[in-house]
């Protein structure tokens, strides 16, 4: 059905084509044969009127007004005048007759006219493209959707993992390590496959996190919560390289159905509707977070920068929220050592080695912070950290140094203020 469109379509353009050029050569070959020129007019008036001189002599001398004398000197003149406009007027009737130069300059023209309009629908049409109402779209798109690579196809193509980044300090790799032997030790542990999905993404490893993040849905059952699902989702999103897989949506639809308005999980489904032909469902998804924010979450920037060209692919007229001004961030981000969590994770170990890895953790991440200066929430783990080990005095000598570093942007000195308060050393 589409190829005979195709052909109707290419039928009744080239035959306007075709007529255009038709007319414009015959209003071209047959200009001087119409008699539609006013020269041709002009000389055929001029000759009438010579004649119709040369009739009144003749009238004038049988009346004896002219003698013979004068009527002939009237007649020569009038005549040679009388020549004179037939001589002119053939003339122009000549020039303006097509030849043979004429004739290939109109199939020229014709050519380049053809030509011309034929390029110009190749370079900027689409041939064979279908005329798509809405409904076809529609079932286009869920045609794409449910045909969509599955996420182990995806994950068997992508690279292998290169390992940890450089800056990863060995001894948290240990931890890691740990972490690792302890999940195959205890496979039904909830805490430690959470830890395990944590640490496995912090490293950039995002498949064993995916498959960390999956047992622990397992094991969690009935119990999962729609943060666990939404984590899943992001896992594999993350694994994926930023496609949202049928078995992510699965994730995302667990978790709306477990909360409706999860705006993490909104955004996702959102992406996963733009990446398979529906800019109007994206759009209306995006459009309603960016209305609730808050604008410190973690989607609101790439919401904001993305929805202006979404809302044009969904026919819609709409510009994005200003972004708020945020507080310059001091230090980097990045990984910065242990969490109190990862200290309790370190519980396999024997208390002597426990004792050595804390204390080795602890003073890297002091060090650089005192050093180089770090982000609040290096600032806050440290803190977090030395609460848990009951070292509350250093705790506080930190906490204080932050209050320092942090007084000029309150939102930072927040997030170190909570950790301080956890740790028992702050009101």
């Amino acid at each position: 059905m589409g190829d005979w469109n195709s052909w109707i379509f290419g039928a009744i353009v080239g035959a306007m084509t075709l007529a255009t050029i038709i007319v414009i050569a015959r209003r071209m070959i047959m200009r001087e044969a119409t008699g539609d020129t006013g020269d041709t007019a002009r000389f055929s008036s001029d000759m009438k009127v010579y004649r119709d001189q040369l009739k009144e002599l003749d009238r004038d001398l049988a009346r004896g007004t002219l003698t013979k004398e004068e009527a002939d000197r009237a007649r020569i003149e009038i005549s040679r005048r009388l020549l004179d406009a037939d001589k002119a007027a053939r003339a122009r009737q000549t020039s303006d007759a097509p030849n043979g130069l004429t004739r290939l300059t109109m199939g020229l023209v014709a050519i380049v006219i053809a030509a011309s309009s034929l390029g110009l629908y190749l370079y900027m049409g689409a041939p064979g493209a279908q005329d798509l109402g809405r409904e076809k779209r529609i079932a286009r798109s869920q045609e794409m959707r449910e045909n969509r690579p599955s996420q182990a196809k995806i994950e068997a193509e992508a690279p292998a993992w290169p390992g940890p980044p450089p800056e990863a300090p060995e001894d948290y790799l240990k931890l890691v390590d740990g972490l690792r032997k302890a999940v195959d030790d205890r496979p039904e542990d909830q805490r430690g496959l959470d830890l395990l999905a944590q640490h496995e993404a912090a490293i950039g490893n995002m498949i064993a996190a995916r498959e960390a993040m999956g047992k622990l849905l397992v094991v969690k059952g009935e119990t999962a919560t729609a943060d666990d699902f939404v984590r899943q989702a992001d896992l594999m999103v993350n694994a994926a390289g930023g496609y949202v897989s049928p078995e992510a949506e699965e994730m995302l639809r667990e978790a709306l159905g477990r909360a409706p308005g999860h705006q993490l999980a909104r955004y996702y489904t959102g992406i996963m509707f733009a990446q398979n032909g529906r800019p109007d469902m994206a759009f209306r998804l995006w459009r309603g977070l960016l209305e609730e924010g808050p604008a410190d979450a973690i989607w609101w920037t790439s919401v904001r920068s993305q929805i202006d060209g979404l809302a044009a692919l969904a026919g819609e007229n709409y510009t994005a929220p200003d972004a708020p001004t945020r507080p310059a961030q001091t230090g980097m981000p990045g990984l910065s050592g242990p969490s109190a969590e990862d200290m309790q994770a370190a519980a396999e170990m024997s208390e002597k080695d426990r004792a050595e890895m804390i204390k080795s953790m602890v003073e890297r991440l002091s060090d650089r912070l005192a050093t180089e200066g770090g982000s609040p929430e290096e600032w806050a783990r440290l803190i977090s950290v030395l609460g848990v080990t009951g070292d509350t005095e250093r705790a506080a000598a930190i906490w204080a140094e932050a209050q320092e570093r942090f007084a000029d942007h309150p939102e930072a000195l927040a997030t170190v203020a909570q950790a301080a308060r956890q740790a028992g050393i702050a009101q």
